[in-house]
């Protein structure tokens, strides 16, 4: 019999790493939410506050009660409903897609999609700046990555114009997820374009915030349904549910459905996920003002950080140091604002900072307050950084 009490120490280790982080401050916790909580909430990504709608959440009901708790498998074997279906076709529809593929999770949508649409006889050029789905798509690609400075549109041109591979695959975040910031796309397009490379591009936090009611930036640009263009999204934040999603043209679906791993050995998004996101889908369609709204309440609370413009939802106050960044952030929690506090490897080295995204639901009461009490704790942790 194992003796339990005999510690080979093997993993000592991580007290040594643990200790690092904590003295770094950047040392994580999870923070459970209290039902009933007094909180204005500044901190998820629920952009247009539908987490809660009665709509979206008896939309989640609905599936649940005709289908179950769970999709009881792949995809590829009985993890595919009509409601599957369905909502695959309003995606498609909404976004100006030929064609969509839900996945459980957006990070599962990027993982698949980038490792199915390269492999070990192309290049992939990653936009420094991208999600770590990403990044990590890259890693698990067996292609040749090259990384590339944030937006920098010639440095893209001269990895594709460099290259000896046959096949090329540009990856970047439409928004980037610290700042807000939005990323060069229409240049992007035009130089993949002339090096016969396909764009891939994760609209996690373009959906439901930019472009005609909502329908993202590729769209607001007029790229969508091209057919060397691909679309990731999650349904986790505008769409208020969970899962995720791949938009391109009926051929790279096709191909998914044959070569993406996170979809044929994963299991199903469930039935209440689908439900949900179909409701909030529905209301983004009836309710197209959304999207400005979003935007509106995104400058109000930039100027009253004293932020830069923001173009997102994402309003980014820099405070450099990652300790004070906690210490601001629990101090917005004590006067009842909870903020998000990103710090490295989530952001630069020097560049820690609050995070705080606007919700179409905010009322005038809610932004009087966010200026009253940031104002407070900005007074005390120093003046407001400019976007990085």
């Amino acid at each position: 019999m194992t003796d339990l009490s005999d510690s080979s120490g093997a993993l000592d280790w991580l007290d040594d790493v643990a200790r690092r982080r904590r003295n770094e401050g950047l040392r994580r916790t999870l923070r459970p939410r209290e039902r009933g909580e007094e909180l204005l909430d500044l901190a998820s990504n629920d952009y247009l506050g539908l987490a809660t709608d009665p709509r979206v959440v008896e939309g989640a009901i609905a599936s649940l009660r005709q289908w179950g708790t769970g999709s009881t498998g792949s995809r590829l074997v009985t993890g595919t409903t009509a409601e599957h279906i369905r909502l695959e076709e309003e995606l498609a529809e909404f976004t100006g897609s030929g064609a969509a593929l839900v996945f459980s999770s957006g990070y599962q949508a990027n993982l698949g999609a980038v490792v199915a649409l390269s492999g070990r006889d192309s290049l992939v050029v990653s936009d420094a700046g991208s999600h770590a789905s990403l990044v990590d798509a890259c890693r698990l690609s067996r292609a040749r990555v090259e990384v590339t400075p944030r937006g920098d549109v010639e440095a893209v041109e001269r990895a594709l114009a460099g290259r000896g591979e046959a096949r090329a695959l540009v990856v970047t975040d439409s928004v980037y997820s610290a700042d807000g910031a939005l990323a060069p796309l229409a240049e992007l397009h035009a130089v993949c374009r002339r090096h016969g490379a396909a764009l891939l591009v994760d609209e996690a936090h373009g959906l439901g915030v930019r472009g005609d009611g909502g329908r993202g930036l590729v769209h607001e640009l007029g790229l969508q349904g091209r057919d060397d263009l691909v679309v990731t999204a999650t349904l986790s934040k505008s769409l208020a549910s969970q899962g995720g999603v791949v938009l391109g043209s009926r051929r790279v679906r096709a191909h998914l459905i044959d070569a993406a791993r996170t979809f044929i050995f994963d299991t199903g998004l469930t039935p209440a996920a689908v439900g949900a996101a179909r409701a909030a889908l529905a209301v983004l369609r009836d309710e197209p003002g959304l999207a400005a709204r979003v935007l509106d309440n995104a400058a109000v609370l930039a100027a009253a950080t004293g932020a830069a413009e923001p173009t997102s939802a994402v309003v980014s106050v820099i405070l450099g140091d990652p300790v004070r960044a906690v210490e601001a952030r629990d101090a917005a929690l004590g006067r009842g604002v909870s903020v998000g506090c990103f710090r490295p490897p989530s952001v630069p080295e020097g560049t820690s900072r609050l995070r705080l995204t606007a919700r179409a639901d905010l009322t005038p009461g809610d932004l009087e307050q966010v200026r009253a009490v940031l104002g407070e704790v900005l007074a005390d942790f120093g003046p407001v950084g400019e976007l990085a």
